[in-house]
């Protein structure tokens, strides 16, 4: 697979400016699509696609998915073969704060994707889901067959309502999908507002870190080349057959959020003042994917162990503050 044409919503951002990367490398003509949203700054994410902004098979679209006219040009002057859907607004808590936003972007947004590859023919799409879907699910590892009818965030419903209207369209229209499921991605260019991020700053700047609740919460933190594994095998995948499935895309194990600071903490050579605040609405105990089905089907198969990857995260984070 090479020489295609790909599209990416949300292609400056933590992931899909990685994805971008992986694609071009791949030998494809690449499209990004951002709205360069305020959440946080367009410096950011510019500096996120630096490195490839002159290559000849890349090309940056500014603007809004949920922009009907600004889609359909691009879909028409683009004409993908692969839909990789990552734009949407995130986060549990701004979501609680922003809820009819949310719905607006990850809902309309999804919908103007969905309906612009049924217009122009383009029916091969990996969407973006999250780990979030399975709310506080008491059966752990998390597997794509659990029930997630309880979400307990707007971010968590909007995510499951976007894997119904995929389904939707798979059967309506024979658009082949795989919907990802990503548990807590990190490493470097993460999004600031992340908690590894956000910690390891606090912890360089001699800052306090806010912990929330007793440390005990654990998550499945998925290192950004073992996610991008799994992107780039889903859209070998959709390309294949017309077919629909839903993917866990983590690392198969937890960690507490006590073991993350101790971790952040080692590889800084500094240690945290830490500012215990109570739990948030929204965050759930615990996530732990259940990898088996994208390892079969998929052939996924991450590599990188927590402490290698905080280290390389930190690495970059240095380097970052001394330019």
């Amino acid at each position: 697979m090479s020489g295609l044409s790909m599209l990416v919503t949300g292609g400056s951002g933590f992931i899909g400016s990685h994805l971008c990367e992986r694609l071009l490398a791949e030998g494809h003509n690449v499209t990004c699509i951002d709205n360069f949203d305020p959440f946080y700054s367009r410096d950011i994410k510019l500096e996120n696609l630096a490195g490839i902004a002159d290559s000849e098979n890349f090309t940056l679209c500014e603007g809004d998915i949920t922009d009907a006219d600004f889609m359909d040009e691009k879909f028409a002057k683009t004409a993908p073969d692969v839909v990789f859907h990552l734009a949407a607004m995130a986060g549990v808590r701004a979501s609680i704060e922003e809820p009819h936003r949310f719905t607006i972007v990850n809902l309309d947004g999804t919908m103007q994707v969905l309906e612009n590859c049924r217009k122009h023919g383009c029916n091969k799409l990996v969407f973006a889901s999250s780990s979030s879907v399975y709310g506080n699910n008491k059966k752990v590892p998390f597997a794509e067959i659990d029930p997630v009818d309880y979400p307990i965030s707007p971010y968590a419903a909007t995510k499951k309502a976007g894997e119904l209207l995929c389904h939707t369209y798979h059967h309506l229209y024979g658009i082949s999908v795989a919907a990802l499921r990503f548990f807590t991605v990190y490493g470097p260019r993460q999004r600031p507002d992340l908690a590894i991020h956000k910690f390891a700053r606090k912890i360089l700047a001699g800052e306090p870190v806010p912990v929330y609740g007793d440390g005990s919460t654990r998550r499945d933190y998925t290192f950004i080349t073992d996610i991008l594994d799994g992107v780039t095998r889903a859209g070998h995948w959709v390309l294949e057959d017309c077919r629909f499935d839903i993917f866990n895309l983590g690392e198969s194990q937890t960690i507490t959020l006590e073991r993350m600071i101790t971790t952040i903490e080692a590889s800084l050579g500094r240690k945290a003042i830490i500012k215990r605040l109570p739990m948030q609405p929204g965050d759930v105990k615990q996530t732990f994917a259940d990898i088996s089905k994208a390892k079969q089907v998929l052939g996924y198969n991450p590599q990188t162990a927590f402490d290698t990857g905080i280290g390389e995260f930190v690495n970059w984070l240095i380097k970052k503050q001394e330019e």
